[in-house]
């Protein structure tokens, strides 16, 4: 932990001198522009492969990026409220005008989606919240991979598509969208070169982000 607390004081000492009026300015309200959902995968650092600021982004961490399905309850019985409700806060409160929901090569929970019925009873959090994946796991079968590598490979694409679509189930999300007022992405970010990959939802193709197709 003594490099945590040495961070600390770093920051307060000389990183936050450097942005001292922007944090100033971000004292009472905040305006991100992005919503940026993705996976608490440690390796996967939001701010740093945008290269962005504070108060750029409104980030929404879970394990495998997931997108619970809307659910129209009342009572809300049943619904992952962690997720479900930063997304509406997002729109609803901040107006947000961008979403990108960002899947990572070598994600944990595209992988534990293969485990073993005994190993994820240990962990029963984890197979709870893993079964939103069950869709992705089907199509990958489908595909029929000859390899675990292409099947990890389809599954953190896929699951990038997947929960595309579960975003497009929100009302709220829709409506936005079909007026134009809100803008859609998927990325699929390499942990091992830094290359991200923009999801093409016409073409339904991953394309790598460059200076020649920003």
């Amino acid at each position: 932990m003594k490099e945590l607390f040495d961070g600390a004081i770093k920051f307060q000492e000389d990183d936050f001198e450097q942005y001292k009026e922007l944090y100033q300015s971000l004292e009472k309200h905040q305006e991100p522009h992005t919503l940026f959902l993705t996976c608490v995968d440690s390796r996967v650092v939001p701010n740093l492969i945008t290269n962005s600021l504070p108060g750029d982004l409104f980030v929404i961490r879970n394990m495998g990026n997931i997108v619970p399905p809307y659910k129209q309850d009342s009572n809300f019985r049943d619904g992952y409220l962690a997720t479900t409700s930063a997304i509406e806060y997002a729109l609803s409160i901040l107006n947000i005008k961008n979403i990108i929901i960002c899947g990572h090569s070598d994600c944990g929970a595209c992988g534990a989606v293969y485990e073993e019925e005994e190993v994820l009873n240990q962990a029963p959090y984890v197979k709870k919240w893993i079964e939103l994946l069950e869709p992705v796991k089907q199509k990958v079968n489908n595909l029929k991979p000859k390899s675990k590598i292409k099947q990890r490979w389809l599954t953190e694409q896929i699951n990038i598509e997947q929960q595309l679509e579960n975003l497009m189930t929100y009302p709220f999300v829709e409506e936005r969208f079909d007026r134009g007022e809100l803008r859609i992405y998927g990325w699929y970010y390499i942990i091992s070169t830094g290359q991200i990959y923009n999801y093409n939802m016409i073409t339904r193709e991953f394309k790598l982000i460059n200076k020649e197709k920003k």
